[in-house]
């Protein structure tokens, strides 16, 4: 742990995806704080990429972890989608992906996806993967780089989506402002950066392991994404929490921007 803050070598060491996956993405079992906050967390990407909202060829998502919930609504606008984490630990995303044995079930946060997009009556369809067939690759990214899908090198995308990641691999602000630079490099001039950030929160549990993040203000955020090159075209705060004993943060700031084009 690098000056207090967790490094890669704990992630890959302590970071334990089923825990994860039971604490914040549970419907049925998971606290109920963590609840409203899955379902606060599909119905923003709904908004943003459902009827009339961004749409393109290519969207990178950062920070995947073994999750899939982020790009539900995505893989409906996007032909080509790359998911992409700081470690190794993508075994149960690619059990998913794959729909082999022992695949975490994704199965109640797909049918409320479907519902949101009005049609419940194919969720088993999605659930499947058949609406997830966009998905195409599951990618190494390091956000300290220039690139930060290094060794991998991928053409402009029309969009990245950031949710929850990057506060939590930056040891500071200017650690933050960098990354978002890196990530701007994996964009075309026009396309756009999707991101959600907590605020306020200096780490967040995963079973007996406590994993840091870097605090952050909205104002920093809105700064921050300003100064990567970036127009902000949609900004929401909202008072949405995690339980104090999981993720203590005070909200959380989501933000649709434009990259600017190069002059």
């Amino acid at each position: 742990m690098e000056g207090g803050f967790t490094g890669q070598d704990e992630y890959q060491k302590n970071f334990l995806p089923r825990e994860y996956l039971a604490t914040y993405y549970s419907f049925d079992s998971g606290p109920l704080p963590e609840t409203e906050m899955l379902k606060f967390n599909l119905e923003h990407p709904h908004k943003t990429f459902g009827p009339g909202g961004l749409k393109g060829d290519t969207l990178i998502d950062i920070g995947s972890g073994p999750t899939i919930y982020q790009v539900l609504a995505a893989c409906e606008s996007f032909q080509d989608i790359s998911l992409s984490d700081l470690t190794d630990h993508n075994e149960a995303l690619e059990k998913w992906l794959k729909k082999k044995p022992g695949a975490y079930d994704w199965s109640l946060e797909v049918k409320f996806a479907c519902e949101l997009e009005g049609d419940s009556s194919w969720w088993q369809e999605k659930e499947k993967g058949k609406k997830l067939s966009t998905v195409k690759r599951v990618l190494k990214r390091d956000i300290r780089l220039g690139n930060p899908l290094a060794p991998a090198v991928l053409p402009p995308a029309d969009c990245v989506l950031i949710l929850l990641a990057v506060e939590c691999t930056c040891c500071s602000l200017d650690a933050y402002r960098a990354a978002l630079c890196n990530l701007a490099w994996l964009l075309k001039p026009g396309g756009h950066l999707v991101t959600k950030v907590t605020l306020q929160v200096s780490s967040y549990m995963v079973g007996k392991y406590k994993f840091s993040s870097v605090v952050l203000e909205k104002e920093e955020v809105e700064q921050a994404v300003l100064d990567a090159g970036f127009d902000i075209k949609q900004l929401l705060h909202s008072l949405q929490t995690y339980s104090v004993t999981n993720a203590s943060n005070s909200r959380v700031c989501l933000i649709a921007a434009r990259k600017r084009s190069e002059p």
